[in-house]
């Protein structure tokens, strides 16, 4: 039974207006007219006669999103603020400072410097925190103060920022901010290329094509690449990467929508750079939607193995409409399917649960498709690998440890007390972590269990009913007390390589991230070893 949950009164009607132009307008001119009529006059009456003085673009503002958060978390409104961004995520090209920006509490923190771009040269490091860009004060700001980091090439900006307790300035230029698909490709071993593809932006085909060539140049005669945390991007270039790998005119992708305009079939245009080198692409749970589709179709086209844990399952296209006043609806159309027919979406926004959650597809449910090959692959959201790697979520105390930056904290903390002249050096060792678990112990860290907000309800209805539970409730919270502090051990292993991909990144830049996994990493080794044995023929058989 299909359930939506509406979360305002203003939402139906700023769902019509937004609407207006869409096929359903000319189905039921009445009833969109009709509820226009209605938002217009309540909007009115609001703005006119509430208690206490309104803003009516946040009134309007929150409406719209709240209506949207109904369908599914792709279809979204965009300010002009949100326009820009969007652009500078599918062009790869911005004018700003090159760093990572994060907003805790209404503060703002360096999480990444750019090796060689302005924060860098300026001595900016992650960790540092910025309290005041030009004449705003972060704290006093209810702006997106990091917009402020953005602006014209070779302009300044003088930027306050406190480190380890002590206030500094500087002034940095901007600088034209150039961000690569490929950030990363290197060999492996004598053999064995290794790319990184990290984002579908208009620089995807161009960058992972020059990559395969210079590798093959120095001697790769296999590959693997890597689209694990790749988010996806622009359809075009999803495409036409595959088609660096099969022959023209080969289907890669299907798009199905309610609207004929959009139902369509993508094939391969182009004559392909090489479709005979072994190739593993590797996954995770945070590869989606583009990424989803090379892979998805590389995998029917039985063209490469995929390695590693089922990816996201994205599998609906968006298209931005553009609307009034530089503002834009970017608005689902229809749902990708791989050559073999399979969906990749993995939630159905449209059919929820009781809890008004969407609903996932039971494994026993999962149907069954053929490759080009005619070996069974299933659908049921995302792309299952044909090798897989053990994974599991990470535990309730990690995540709390990200949440609250108690991780990044001691990252920072350890960056300044340590030094390493290269990556062979470094070591995050035992002793090491002991260290982070006194850091913890002595931090004003404070993670409620699930079971503990339990105990306390427990308790709070015990007195309610007036039922003597002290003694007993004491020695549960005694326990759970015992257990939290066990969990930093039971979780050291997850918490441990956070810990070092953080360090690593902060030492070495992101290069040396790469080159750490490249002898560290457990999916880079599987894809190694599929290559270098049997198992890669007699998976494509």
């Amino acid at each position: 039974m299909k359930t939506l949950f509406k979360k305002r009164v203003l939402i139906p009607a700023a769902a019509l207006f937004l609407l207006v132009t869409t096929s359903a307008f000319k189905n039921d001119f009445f009833e969109i007219a009709k509820q226009i009529e209605i938002f217009t006059t309540l909007f009115k009456e609001l703005n006119m006669n509430y208690v206490d003085e309104t803003n009516p673009g946040e009134l309007m503002d929150t409406a719209i999103k709240s209506m949207l958060s109904d369908l599914d978390p792709y279809t979204q409104f965009h300010n002009e603020q949100d326009v820009e961004s969007y652009r500078i995520n599918h062009t790869g090209e911005y004018n700003g400072i090159g760093a990572s920006i994060n907003r805790k509490e209404g503060r703002l923190y360096i999480t990444e410097a750019y090796k060689n771009y302005p924060a860098d040269k300026a001595g900016l490091k992650a960790g540092d925190e910025l309290l005041q860009v030009g004449d705003i004060k972060v704290l006093d700001s209810k702006e997106d103060t990091a917009t402020l980091l953005k602006g014209a090439p070779n302009s300044t900006i003088t930027i306050i920022y406190k480190r380890q307790g002590k206030e500094y300035q500087t002034e940095l230029t901007r600088s034209a901010i150039d961000i690569d698909a490929v950030p990363f490709y290197q060999l492996i071993d004598n053999s064995t290329g290794y790319i990184v593809l990290s984002k579908f932006n208009s620089k995807a085909f161009q960058q992972t094509k020059s990559a395969i060539i210079n590798l093959k140049n120095d001697g790769a005669t296999q590959l693997v690449l890597d689209l694990r945390n790749n988010p996806g991007g622009l359809l075009r270039e999803a495409i036409r990467i595959v088609n660096l790998f099969v022959p023209k005119d080969q289907v890669v992708v299907t798009t199905k929508s309610k609207v004929k305009k959009y139902n369509k079939t993508y094939t391969t245009r182009e004559n392909p750079l090489d479709t005979e080198i072994p190739l593993v692409v590797l996954v995770n749970d945070r590869s989606a939607s583009a990424s989803e589709i090379v892979s998805g179709a590389l995998q029917d086209l039985d063209r490469a193995v995929i390695v590693g844990t089922r990816s996201f399952g994205k599998g609906l296209v968006q298209r931005p409409k553009k609307l009034t006043y530089g503002t834009q609806l970017k608005v689902t159309i229809s749902r990708y399917y791989t050559p073999s027919g399979r969906c990749i979406q993995a939630l159905d926004y449209w059919n929820r649960d009781e809890k008004g959650n969407a609903v996932r597809t039971d494994k026993e449910n999962y149907n069954a498709f053929k490759t080009k090959k005619g070996r069974t692959v299933y659908d049921g959201g995302g792309v299952d690998p044909d090798v897989k790697i053990s994974h599991k979520k990470l535990g309730n105390i990690t995540k709390a440890l990200l949440d609250e930056l108690v991780i990044f904290n001691f990252c920072t903390d350890f960056y300044y007390k340590h030094s390493f002249k290269n990556l062979n050096e470094f070591q995050f060792s035992d002793t090491d972590y002991e260290a982070f678990k006194n850091y913890v112990a002595s931090s004003s860290f404070n993670y409620e269990t699930k079971t503990e907000k339990i105990v306390q309800n427990l308790h709070n209805q015990a007195s309610k009913d007036h039922i003597e539970l002290t003694n007993e409730l004491k020695a549960l919270s005694a326990q759970i007390s015992r257990e939290k502090t066990a969990a930093l051990t039971k979780n050291q292993v997850e918490i441990k390589e956070i810990i070092t991909d953080q360090l690593v990144t902060r030492y070495f830049y992101k290069e040396g991230l790469y080159n750490y996994h490249i002898t560290h990493n457990e999916a880079i080794k599987k894809a190694l070893s599929v290559l270098n044995t049997k198992q890669y023929n007699s998976i494509l058989k």
